[in-house]
């Protein structure tokens, strides 16, 4: 009879062995603009669950679409004029 603990190890060798790769953190490095907007929007719209939204909480929220577009819009420009191919 094979113990669990035998087993485990073959389970859990692959998923230890690093984390992510230069490439992968700067991916995130450049998508940061865009995620931090995104949590900014998330914010002012939390704010408003429990209440009817004010003309203060309709214009934060809409502004933090507006920084949430801009920030894909920058991010899409971004990649449209980087190199392909790792061509420098």
């Amino acid at each position: 009879m094979k113990t669990i603990a035998a087993l485990q190890d073959l389970v859990t060798a692959a998923s230890l062995d690093g984390g992510p790769s230069t490439a992968e953190l700067d991916a995130i490095e450049q998508e940061m603009p865009v995620i931090l907007a995104d949590v900014e929007l998330l914010d002012a719209q939390i704010m408003t669950l429990d209440r009817t939204p004010t003309e203060l909480d309709k214009r934060r929220i809409r502004r933090a679409r507006n920084r949430v577009m801009a920030a894909r819009r920058d991010l899409t420009n971004l990649a449209a004029t980087a190199p392909m191919g790792g061509a420098a």
